[in-house]
């Protein structure tokens, strides 16, 4: 039987393993996300394979030859993180405590002694296996060597590396010399992507003999191909893994390459010093012994059920024995199966539930193609079901629990007894993270589930999952369920830990059974008012098309960037202001924004946009999606989308209708009210006054605090008028002062926004921070503030995470700063609405009242109101929405009334 060499990128794992995990420390503060990743990726490997040699390899620091060959090379990357840094020795250290041989060479990449052990291994009789996430080391697989991705449990032999990249593993070599590597700054073939890449090799065989018939690749990329040709020597250089390196403390003798000892003593060291409670634990064999508390969250898995019982309820009986088991649990985990991810247009396939890691049941009601396996009626399991599921005492906790809520409301059942939800638990904690089931549990649990792809298929081919068969769809459905209860035994600990997350959390989880409610209301919309809109707009646009051709002296496609670049910087000779990626100059909207000032062209280009944009996206789209069953237009509003807390809209996306101009505004009056009026409530100038709070400037809370207007106070204090003498130019200057800087525009962006040199608004920045003192001192002091945690707060205990300040320079990090300025502002904003969001619907339930909320737009909620509620409304809105906090001023909150949400507004 042939031996087996392990060998690990140790450099991928470090990477890997330091961005998929959150900011973790230990009790001294000490960061150990990534030292607990790569231990738990090679812990997982070992449990996979029994191989008979082990090596982890790592890069050496210095230059390598590759930066001799192109001083370019990887010049993209920003420095290593010191965080990272800082957990390498103790990493290498732990390496080692586990077995493995741990291989540094300097002047060469990790890459390239992993390439030349599986050289020489296969040289000798043995099969290698690499355990890496880097595409370059596909170039190595053959018969003898094939690769492994321990965080998506992807395996590559030949035929894997030909189904993922198209081309065959001897092919990798000029497949990446024709695309290119971003992250090495390697340059390829412009605009040549991979599939350009593996049809051209598919063809020809190599890039040698496509070069050979160069001649007859046609088009750009054809042209491209011949101007780049230049370039191969180089870049095969740079993406080649070298096979005969030396390996230092290797003669050839793989008998040396065995795994060492486990060093326990060493393990327990680090174990004790980083706060891995579990492992602590596994290794001394004491239940008792933990190591001292976490100062900050720590990911610790749940241990893995020994075996999975995982059953299919198709019986009266069973169900009976599942309903008896549910109501006896103190808290299920929760998920449905369904048609469609449209959540009002759903209907119910099957459902599936967990009580303990490992165990779960799934009951299917409307596969339609499992014809042959037998399953229960819809109707008969909601009914035998009900009573758990309607039960507010019953405990459930679920993955997006909103989705859900709306499925089974679709089946006329109102699900009560939500107290958790996962998705919102891995939000809260990491805010700046995709939070799919998917990813959260391959980051929290290390395990790599089944897909949804997986069993249905994707594009054109994709089935829908009634079309599954049952066996398959109960694996998947019972392993959904399954790790939603072991994602909530791992995250809700760490919620609770932190006073403020839990507070944030609690209200998330609040806010999701409103929103519930708000989408499912939804808008009313005059369709024909709309229909009139959209025809004036083509009017419009028309008319603008007409101009842009007297001014181009010729007609162009005005949609098409190539021709509006040819006309304004070919004809026309206006100077190019950027390029893009490709070379060609911009049209974008910023650059003909800088036009404008100028040239008459890009101006009428601006004004075409924003009606053709308006049309398509609104007046033409909007009556299309009117649901046929509510005449209402219903959007989606995604919980954990925005890093600040701030919701989502779409489907359409209610939030993002031009107000600035007056075609925006006239959409906003085709939303209508089918009660009796529209009513809209919204917070006043409410960053601002979070600003006021959180820099404690004395000067900035007095004005709000004596009900002044902010920009007039400011205007008078920067020009040096009066109150009452400030004009309506310098009150809009002090206007894009004080919402610029909280925002963190610096001078050239205030300059550009008010049309004045730098040097005036570098003045006005001045007479403003001697005014706001406070302001300027928070600025400074949350820019600190980020760079030391990788997160701000908002007022009330969200974390804001910063990812982009790791290791950002230059214009990247000024970008970061600005964000983490703003940060706490709008989500402040946010925790504020949705607070208001939960004390209103409370309200109008205990009231029992008709109004039903129907819109939240940032700072904005918009209500159809029957006409006998509108006093009880204008009276009791202000101060629900004002009371749910107190901060150092006084919140404002302004209330319209109208017959549609503009004039309301």
């Amino acid at each position: 039987m042939k031996k087996t060499l392990l060998l690990v990128d140790g450099s991928s794992y470090l990477y890997r393993a330091y961005h998929a995990m959150p900011d973790l420390r230990n009790a001294q503060g000490q960061p150990t996300g990534a030292l607990y990743g790569v231990i738990n990726m090679l812990r997982r490997l070992l449990q996979d394979y029994q191989a008979d040699y082990m090596v982890c390899v790592f890069d050496a620091k210095g230059r390598t030859f590759r930066d001799d060959l192109y001083d370019q090379y990887k010049a993209n990357r920003p420095s290593m993180p010191e965080d990272m840094a800082e957990q390498i020795e103790p990493i290498h250290k732990a390496v080692r405590a586990m077995g493995w041989h741990l291989i540094c060479q300097s002047g060469v990449e990790a890459d390239d002694i992993i390439g030349t052990l599986s050289r020489l291994a296969a040289e000798n009789g043995i099969e290698t296996v690499v355990s890496t996430g880097d595409k370059d080391l596909a170039q190595l697989v053959n018969e003898h060597v094939q690769l492994v991705n321990t965080m998506s449990n992807e395996k590559l032999d030949i035929q894997g590396v030909t189904n993922k990249y198209g081309v065959r593993p001897d092919q990798i070599i000029d497949y990446l010399m024709l695309i290119g590597d971003t992250s090495d700054n390697i340059p390829g073939v412009p605009k040549v992507g991979p599939k350009t890449a593996a049809k051209w090799l598919g063809e020809y065989g190599s890039l040698d003999e496509l070069l050979q018939h160069a001649d007859k690749i046609k088009g750009v990329a054809g042209q491209n191909l011949r101007d780049f040709s230049a370039n191969f020597e180089m870049t095969r250089k740079l993406v080649t893994v070298k096979l005969d390196c030396e390996v230092p403390g290797f003669t050839g003798d793989f008998g040396a390459l065995e795994p060492e000892p486990r060093d326990n003593a060493v393990l327990q060291d680090i174990y004790e010093t980083y706060g891995f409670r579990s492992w602590l634990r596994e290794l001394t064999d004491d239940p008792k012994r933990v190591p001292a508390q976490d100062a900050r969250v720590q990911a610790e898995t749940p241990a893995a059920p020994a075996e999975l019982d995982y059953q299919t309820v198709t019986t009266k009986e069973q169900l009976q024995s599942l309903l008896s088991l549910l109501e006896k649990a103190e808290l299920v985990a929760l998920d449905t199966e369904t048609t469609s991810l449209d959540p009002l247009m759903a209907r119910l396939v099957g459902l599936s539930v967990s009580v303990k890691a490992g165990q779960a049941f799934y009951v299917p009601v409307a596969h339609r193609g499992s014809l042959d396996v037998e399953q229960l009626n819809k109707d008969d399991v909601l009914e035998t079901l009900r009573p758990w599921l309607e039960n507010a005492e019953a405990a459930k906790v679920l993955h997006n629990a909103k989705y859900d809520t709306h499925v089974l409301l679709n089946e006329k059942v109102s699900l009560r007894g939500i107290r958790e939800d996962t998705m919102l638990q891995a939000y809260v904690l990491q805010s700046h993270k995709r939070v799919s089931m998917d990813e959260l549990a391959l980051q929290w649990l290390g395990l790599k589930g089944t897909s949804y792809e997986d069993i249905c298929g994707k594009g054109a081919k994709q089935i829908g999952f009634d079309e599954v068969d049952i066996p398959v769809a109960s694996h998947y459905a019972c392993e959904d369920a399954d790790y939603t209860l072991r994602l909530h035994q791992c995250l809700r600990p760490q919620v609770a830990k932190q006073e403020g997350l839990e507070r944030i959390y609690l209200l998330e989880v609040q806010a999701s059974d409103v929103l519930t409610i708000v989408e499912r209301n939804g808008v009313k919309i005059d369709v024909p008012t709309l229909a009139r809109q959209s025809h004036e707009l083509g009017q419009k646009m028309l008319e603008l098309e007409n101009k842009a051709y007297e001014l181009a002296d010729q007609p162009f496609n005005m949609n098409s960037p190539k021709q509006v670049g040819e006309i304004l910087f070919g004809k026309l000779g206006i100077p190019v202001v950027r390029k893009t990626a490709s070379g060609a100059p911009s049209t974008d909207e910023d650059v003909l924004t800088r036009l404008a000032q100028d040239y008459p062209l890009p101006q009428v280009l601006l004004e075409y946009r924003g009606l053709a944009k308006l049309k398509s996206t609104y007046t033409d789209k909007l009556p299309k999606m009117v649901n046929p069953d509510s005449g209402r237009v219903h959007t989606r509003y995604a919980q954990a989308a925005v890093i600040t807390g701030r919701l989502a809209s779409s489907d359409p996306n209610l939030q993002n209708i031009p107000v600035r101009t007056a075609e925006g505004r006239r959409v906003r009056a085709a939303f209508v009210s089918e009660l009796g009026k529209v009513v809209s409530a919204d917070y006043s100038q409410i960053e601002l006054r979070v600003m006021a709070h959180v820099s404690g400037d004395a000067n900035l809370q007095q004005v709000f605090e004596q009900g002044g207007d902010v920009h007039t106070a400011t205007a008078a204090e920067i020009f040096g008028v009066d109150a009452k003498d400030v004009s309506s130019d310098q009150r809009r200057a002090a206007k894009a002062i004080n919402f610029g800087l909280i925002y963190g525009m610096g001078e050239f962006g205030l300059a550009s926004n008010l049309g004045i040199t730098r040097d005036a608004a570098r003045a006005y920045i001045d007479r403003y921070f001697a005014r706001y003192p406070g302001v300027a001192s928070y600025m400074t002091r949350i820019k600190a503030q980020a760079h030391e945690q990788g997160y701000v707060e908002t007022v009330f205990g969200r974390r804001l995470w910063l990812p982009e300040l790791k290791g950002a320079k230059g214009p990247r990090m000024a970008g970061a700063e600005r964000a983490a300025i703003n940060a706490p502002m709008q989500g402040t904003s946010a925790d504020l609405i949705k607070m208001a969001m939960v004390a209103v619907q409370r309200w109008l339930e205990e009231k029992g009242l008709r109004t039903q909320m129907v819109m939240q737009v940032h700072d904005e909620l918009v209500f159809d109101v029957p006409e006998d509620e509108l006093d009880i409304l204008r009276e009791n809105l202000p101060g629900l929405m004002c009371n749910v906090a107190k901060l150092d001023v006084p919140l404002v909150a302004e209330v319209g009334v109208g017959d549609n949400w503009e004039q309301a507004h």
